[in-house]
């Protein structure tokens, strides 16, 4: 909880609220430079307008070093709050322009680093359609603070934790294996997952764990029980790109999420085999916090992405867990 000396002596005034800006702008950047780039000013003005806000409200806010600054324990309370005020005032701002103008402003979302493949194909259209959203999205498999951190959304693969975030499916994804038309004309298909065991295999070794992977795959009904399975490993990667590159020269098969070797597939680069035994076992969603105006350049961008990876037609629902 906030301490009872943060809260400022005395209404709003128009130098709290630019003091606000200054201190969420160096907070979200660790830089009084890089903020005062974004908002047209001199890093030392930045820092002026902050001090004059933590003395207002007898706190620091920041933490300063030589190279960065940081949120102190009170600033990271206080942060939150500005964000959502900043956030208010900008909706209120775009509302005013919903009914003659397209959505803008800086949209900021968080994503898998795997999601590039996924996402970076709707990016165009998207910037074509709205060229007055600022979009910045951040692809890292850093699980980030959606409210503290300042994203507007996250994208989010596999089981939800418990959250009051709102949320909505975008794709389905599981995994294929596949193999350039080079290997295959001098290795052949595999029929079967036992096949396998007389092919190149291209094997992923997870960073945070250090596992190789195994490769999940079914029977060929869809009742029939699932099996992971470890085939010899001819290379083994701990990046998925590599994996790809590698698969792309002919160097073996790999198993891979589908979306990311759809476009090598989609130009002829990369076949996919064993089709059967292989089920979606995950599910892209979009996570974002709920509030009473939505941000126009939000709601445009769910939308956007729901309608081009063909997410479920249903209204978006506050998750809870099983």
């Amino acid at each position: 909880m906030v301490a009872t000396n943060v809260i400022p002596h005395g209404p709003p005034t128009t130098e709290s609220l630019s003091g606000m800006v200054a201190f969420v702008r160096a907070a979200e950047s660790g830089s009084f430079v890089a903020a005062g780039r974004a908002l047209g000013l001199s890093a030392s003005a930045v820092g002026k307008s902050v001090m004059r806000l933590e003395a207002k409200l007898g706190v620091q806010l920041l933490n300063r070093t030589t190279r960065r600054i940081g949120l102190t324990h009170e600033g990271a309370h206080f942060f939150a709050r500005c964000k959502r005020i900043l956030a208010d005032l900008e909706d209120a701002e775009s509302e005013l322009f919903t009914s003659t103008a397209s959505p803008r402003g800086r949209l900021k979302i968080s994503a898998p680093s795997l999601g590039a493949r996924l996402l970076m194909p709707l990016v165009p259209e998207f910037r074509q359609r709205f060229p007055d959203i600022e979009l910045d999205i951040d692809f890292s498999d850093r699980l980030v603070d959606i409210t503290q951190e300042g994203y507007d959304a996250v994208i989010r693969t596999g089981r939800l934790a418990d959250s009051q975030l709102l949320a909505r499916p975008l794709a389905q994804y599981g995994p294929v294996i596949v193999g350039s038309p080079a290997y295959f004309a001098g290795h052949g298909e595999p029929a079967t997952p036992a096949d396998l065991e007389g092919h190149a295999c291209i094997r992923f070794r997870s960073p945070a764990s250090g596992r190789i992977e195994p490769w999940t795959l079914q029977g060929e009904s869809l009742d029939d029980h699932t099996a992971a399975i470890e085939p010899r490993a001819a290379l083994t990667f701990n990046d998925m790109e590599a994996m790809l590159a590698a698969c792309i020269s002919g160097l073996g098969l790999a198993c891979v999420p589908d979306y990311i070797a759809r476009g090598a597939m989609e130009n002829g680069l990369l076949r996919a085999v064993l089709n059967a035994h292989t089920r979606a076992e995950g599910t892209f969603h979009i996570l974002w916090p709920p509030s009473r105006h939505e941000a126009p350049r939000l709601r445009a961008f769910i939308d956007h992405l729901a309608t081009r990876l063909g997410g479920a037609p249903v209204p978006e629902a506050r998750y809870q867990a099983a």
